[in-house]
């Protein structure tokens, strides 16, 4: 294969620096002997680990500060969900004491409904982020109660005008 016919995803020698790096001593040093090149290759030996262990550190250095900035990241995503969980909370909250409040006048069985155990537990889920199984039997009985006593209390129809 001739490098005219070769794949442009194909690494090319002559752009790996490498391999150039190699060809250029290679080049440098061949006129020398055997064991000329022997001394000169044990004595770059010590310099290539060097490199090597301060290409690795280099290396576990970028990838603690990606892990880091990984952690960080979570962290904000979290803080971020936590405000907008407390912000929802807080807006259920109002909008049903206001309901609640706004309602009390006409019908105060949906009042008590609105700003019972209802209440608090939705405030419970939202801020606290959990739900234990008392408050949802709170909030049946509540309503429960609710209903019985607003049936009970209705007034009577007026008779219906021909």
């Amino acid at each position: 294969m001739t490098t005219d016919e070769r794949l442009p995803a194909e690494p090319r020698p002559e752009n790996d620096p490498v391999i150039s790096a190699a060809l250029q001593v290679a080049m440098q040093w061949k006129e020398l002997d055997a064991a000329h090149l022997a001394a000169a290759m044990a004595a770059m030996e010590p310099s290539l680990r060097r490199e090597h262990r301060e290409r690795m550190v280099r290396l576990e250095m970028q990838r603690e500060a990606a892990q880091q900035k990984q952690v960080e990241w979570q962290q904000q995503r979290a803080h971020r969900r936590h405000v907008t969980e407390l912000v929802v909370g807080a807006v259920v909250a109002l909008a049903m004491l206001g309901s609640g409040v706004y309602v009390a006048p006409e019908s105060w069985w949906l009042s008590t409904l609105l700003c019972g155990p209802s209440l608090l537990a939705l405030v419970k889920i939202f801020v606290l982020r959990r739900s234990d199984p008392g408050d949802m039997a709170a909030v049946a009985g509540a309503t429960r109660t609710s209903t019985n006593a607003a049936g009970q209390a209705q007034p009577p129809q007026p008779p219906p005008v021909v």
